[in-house]
């Protein structure tokens, strides 16, 4: 069975094609510019490698699509003699709301409860169905699945996900704490407790997907039960370019210091705050490191308010959970930072979690267990695999 697995921006489109008999990728790319002028796409085929980088015009998301498929059949770099091969399209969608606490067939019905999530996510829902209406429209007669980020978290207690604002906001609005990153914490907890030999459904894991956007989650039996992130992506970590949790108050000053709109304001929380504010360098946390070991002392704090910041969530989650099987770093930063996971995972011995430092600085973007001999839980490195996920998600269902 082959599975392609989409992922649609507002001017982007990402591709992967899964062969599911041992769920390899046959071949992936990513479309940019989609209405913009030098549209292009770079397409990767495996097995043997090949890749074509060109431009070509991409005037909306079903012309994208037109054009990786038009790839996948290239007589050079195609992976597939026809689409007709393609058994299902599994496409990644942020928002679920309370709709979705799993991954769903797409039918009229779906579809709409889709459209009724894009008030939440309005930066991230519309592009996605988007993309889902036009491969409905070039594959008319292959099923295609929705995986929301926000599933994995619908198993939350209420007192967890609850904010402490009058009730009826809530019930009227839908303001609550959603989550996000839910395929990434769900992969990595599922794979964790592979790399243990445990049933998931003992374990208490804390994991760490840390990149430009991040957030922690704590899993317990292999259901979350608490995350960083909230009603949006901005609560929660200190990010890249987002300021995370901060006193709600400040904006209404601030908007006043500073004759601010609205709008202005989240943009200043979610595009020029984090790491670029803090340091006034980058929000690329290797641009960061390499600052501070120049000297510069605003970067050095920046990688410290955020390296504090996960830290206590990893203490307030082990609270959670009555202590930690796992702690799981993952995602960019997560899988290639030695040092930041060293800061974050080091003194950590009082809850039984012990860092090996010479595992740690070997473990860069591969799976490992970076833990001291003598620790009682694990400290692992996973990779993460969102896509391979929604390939997963997508097969069972059509499956059925």
């Amino acid at each position: 069975m082959k599975i392609l697995v989409l992922n649609a921006g507002s001017s982007s489109l990402k591709y992967q094609l899964f062969d599911m008999r041992d769920n390899s990728v046959l071949a992936k790319g990513l479309c940019e510019r989609i209405g913009i002028c030098g549209s292009k796409i770079k397409h990767t085929a495996e097995s043997p490698r090949r890749i074509r980088d060109t431009e070509v015009q991409m005037d909306d998301h079903q012309q994208a699509i037109s054009v990786l498929l038009d790839m996948l059949t290239d007589s050079e770099v195609g992976v597939i003699s026809s689409m007709t091969e393609i058994d299902a399209v599994g496409h990644r969608v942020v928002h679920g709301e309370e709709l979705f606490s799993k991954s769903s067939l797409i039918n009229d019905e779906v579809l709409a409860a889709i459209e009724l999530c894009c008030a939440l996510a309005p930066l991230h829902n519309p592009p996605n169905l988007i993309g889902i209406r036009a491969c409905m429209a070039l594959m008319p007669n292959i099923p295609q699945v929705a995986v929301f980020d926000t599933a994995f978290h619908q198993t939350m207690p209420n007192y967890a996900f609850l904010y402490s604002i009058p009730y009826e906001y809530y019930t009227r609005n839908k303001i609550r704490r959603y989550g996000f990153h839910g395929t990434s914490h769900r992969y990595v907890s599922s794979r964790a407790a592979q790399m243990l030999n445990r049933p998931v459904e003992e374990l208490r894991i804390i994991t760490c997907h840390l990149g430009n956007g991040s957030s922690v989650a704590a899993i317990r039996n292999g259901c979350s039960v608490d995350t960083t992130m909230g009603f949006t992506p901005l609560e929660g970590l200190p990010m890249g370019t987002r300021s995370g949790s901060i006193d709600p108050a400040i904006l209404s000053y601030l908007m006043e210091k500073e004759n601010l709109s609205s709008d202005e304001m989240l943009n200043v929380l979610n595009k020029k705050s984090g790491m670029l504010g803090l340091s006034g360098i980058s929000s690329d946390f290797r641009d960061l490191a390499n600052a501070a070991k120049e000297g510069n002392d605003r970067a050095d704090i920046a990688l410290k308010v955020f390296n504090y910041s996960v830290k206590k969530y990893v203490g307030g989650y082990s609270a959670v959970l009555g202590g930690v099987d796992a702690l799981v770093f993952t995602a960019g930063v997560g899988e290639n930072s030695p040092a930041i996971r060293a800061a974050i995972a080091g003194g950590l011995d009082y809850m039984g979690l012990s860092l090996d430092s010479d595992k740690n600085e070997a473990a860069r973007g591969v799976e490992a267990d970076i833990s001291a001999s003598g620790s009682r839980g694990r400290i692992l490195v996973i990779p993460t695999n969102e896509e391979l996920v929604i390939a997963k998600d997508t097969e069972a269902l059509i499956k059925r």
